[in-house]
């Protein structure tokens, strides 16, 4: 069993910032990478950034510059640091990782429950 709990959401006024966090605990052998997707109403849900257990990066066109990912591989954790924010940023937010499990070493991808993030004045 694998949970991912998701922090940080909210409220804010255009051009403010804020922080997401995802904890990943359960019976996880190793995490190779975790990532945040969004998902605005009536839209796919679409990456926003993701990062490797080595930290390598991946970001959105529409985020780079603005966003920060990062990662805690002995806690299992990612954050995403969101400054700048926009209207058009307005989303549920969902921590992923796609990771190994014990005991049977069986790789799959996990989702969190998502946290809703509003970027209104």
């Amino acid at each position: 069993q694998v949970q991912l709990v998701e922090s940080g959401g909210g409220l804010v006024q255009p051009g403010g910032s804020l922080r997401l966090s995802c904890a990943a605990s359960g019976s996880i052998f190793s995490i190779l990478a975790m990532g945040w997707y969004r998902q605005a109403p009536g839209k796919e849900r679409e990456l926003v950034a993701a990062i490797t257990n080595g930290g390598s990066t991946n970001y959105s066109d529409s985020v780079k510059g603005r966003f920060t990912i990062s990662r805690d591989n002995a806690k299992n954790t990612v954050y995403l640091q969101m400054n700048s924010l926009k209207p058009e940023d307005t989303a549920v937010y969902y921590c992923n990782a796609d990771l190994w499990v014990r005991p049977t070493f069986a790789y799959g991808a996990y989702w969190g429950q998502g946290t809703q993030v509003t970027v209104s004045s």
